[in-house]
């Protein structure tokens, strides 16, 4: 679109584009504060139950005093990615023009380094917003091979990860995700095979299989999220950077057990 196009008026390019022209001008609307806030309580929250879908959580913030009904608990849920570890039909957020990979990890034992990789994103309450985390962790060593922030849920953060952890670890046998639309991607599924990793994606009721990255999250938040409230992600970048003192560095290399 240009608004100075010598030929073609803006009603003409939206017409072409099949654009409307209210589209133009749209300026997108972050959270209220209110939000943001609620966003902090449910994250803390679901820490300590995972289990609690909309209805339990809305509960929970009702009786802690809170204003907030079931509907705008299960968009703000929705939003931070949170899914209750309960069994419900399509609980992941699907592409539907992405193919799904079978589950590979029934019955095996894992037990070196490099056999299997595993990945998830997480929500990371700002204090003036929110950023999403992926990790790309190794399911033997349980080390964190590599991350990124980002504040969009496209899949480039995860792809940059991913290329990252390939370059400084080599090649796993086998790498297991959910089924989310940024890990079916042809982007992050391209780089995969063109390695010659076998992929794998959870089916329906394996919320069991991310035990051990949910515990990195919940180390992660509780040492260091929410002990320094970041003003931005610049901030939560420069906190990992080689020399912080701040936990989220120590992350990386952390030894986690079930």
């Amino acid at each position: 679109m240009k608004q100075d196009h010598p030929d073609l008026s803006v009603r003409r390019q939206c017409s072409l584009l099949s654009l409307t022209r209210s589209s133009l001008y749209y300026q997108p609307r972050g959270e209220t504060a209110e939000n943001l806030k609620f966003m902090a309580i449910i994250d803390r929250q679901f820490l300590e139950t995972p289990w609690y879908g909309s209805r339990q959580m809305a509960r929970h913030m009702q009786r802690e005093g809170h204003r907030c009904g079931r509907h705008r608990v299960r968009r703000l849920m929705k939003l931070m990615r949170l899914v209750p570890i309960y069994q419900e039909p399509k609980t992941s957020k699907k592409h539907p023009e992405h193919k799904i990979y079978p589950y590979l990890l029934r019955g095996l034992s894992v037990t070196r380094p490099n056999q299997v990789w595993c990945t998830d994103i997480s929500y990371i309450p700002m204090r003036r917003g929110f950023l999403y985390l992926v990790a790309i962790m190794d399911w033997h060593s349980r080390k964190v091979l590599s991350w990124r922030l980002s504040n969009s849920m496209d899949a480039s953060f995860c792809v940059e990860a991913l290329k990252e952890a390939l370059a400084r670890y080599g090649t796993p046998e086998i790498f297991n995700s959910d089924q989310g639309s940024q890990f079916t991607s042809t982007e992050f599924t391209a780089v995969l095979l063109d390695a010659k990793v076998r992929i794998s994606m959870d089916g329906r009721g394996r919320w069991i299989d991310n035990r051990m990255i949910e515990r990195l999250w919940r180390t992660l938040k509780y040492e260091c999220v929410y002990l320094n409230a970041f003003e931005t992600g610049s901030e939560a970048r420069r906190a990992s950077a080689p020399g912080s003192p701040i936990t989220m560095k120590n992350v990386h290399t952390h030894r986690m057990g079930c």
